[in-house]
């Protein structure tokens, strides 16, 4: 079995692969300062919990776009696992074309939602839309290429740039509204931060079409924790919610 471990701002997401098919995933607040052994004995107890042998995993593979936490995860996984895991970084091999000014530089959530993304064999330009902690807007080509895309902050960070940031606008539950034009605070805000969202996502879909796509439609997919929210927004053709532990499964295919 492999254990796939997406190591995020907000939240630690795993999942547990037998035969090429997912069968647990589980999250865990991230918590900057977490020691190897509570990372292990966190590991080992919700595969334990979930029927799961931790004796039965035998490849690990993770991505982590919190450098303060490397060395605990990596730490980890050998001492309660013994094995040393496959991370994404630059050099490992990919199956993309990456045609980026600096391929160090790309965040290892977006490479592997990227492969994951490319494994679909959709055979078809592809847009990857990541919203978690920040939302991140990716560009593949039917040929395998990863030419970048754009950053925003997440809805939930947005929100929390909102009330932290005014002395009167309060936090809110973030949902879709009924309707665009709120009528009260708490609305109004919810309209803001969903439809805000939706627009800015958009606009840099349609762009991404014209710069590189030269106008041919592309596949659209979502993943992340806040993708559900816009599932019925017409977005997007597809939610992959498993899309970056998916990539981290077959990198290390790629890799082996």
């Amino acid at each position: 079995m492999i254990l796939t471990l997406d190591v995020g701002n907000t939240q630690l997401s795993g999942g547990v692969y037998r035969d090429g098919k997912i069968v647990l995933t589980f999250r865990c607040a991230t918590t900057k300062g977490t020691s190897s052994d509570e990372l292990g004995i966190f590991l080992r107890s919700v595969l334990r919990e979930n029927g799961i042998d931790s004796k039965l995993i035998s490849d690990i593979a993770l991505c982590s776009v919190v450098p303060s936490l490397n060395y605990a995860i990596t730490s980890a996984c050998v001492k309660y696992f013994g094995i040393e895991p496959l991370m994404i970084r630059s050099g490992i091999k990919t199956g993309l074309k990456l045609r980026y000014s600096n391929p160090r530089e790309i965040g290892a959530d977006r490479i592997a939602a990227a492969i994951g993304a490319s494994s679909l064999k959709l055979e078809n330009h592809i847009i990857v839309v990541d919203m978690g902690t920040a939302t991140t807007v990716d560009v593949i080509t039917k040929d395998g290429e990863y030419f970048g895309g754009a950053i925003l902050p997440g809805i939930n960070m947005m929100m929390h740039a909102l009330s932290s940031g005014t002395a009167q606008l309060p936090s809110v539950e973030i949902v879709e509204p009924e309707r665009a034009c709120g009528n009260s605070t708490v609305t109004a805000i919810q309209s803001g931060l969903y439809y805000g969202t939706l627009g800015s996502i958009r606009e840099l879909i349609s762009r991404f079409t014209k710069e590189v796509f030269h106008g041919e439609k592309p596949i659209v997919i979502a993943t992340g924790g806040f993708s559900n929210l816009f599932k019925e927004s017409g977005l997007f053709d597809r939610v992959e919610s498993q899309l970056v532990l998916d990539g981290l499964r077959i990198a290390l295919e790629l890799n082996k």
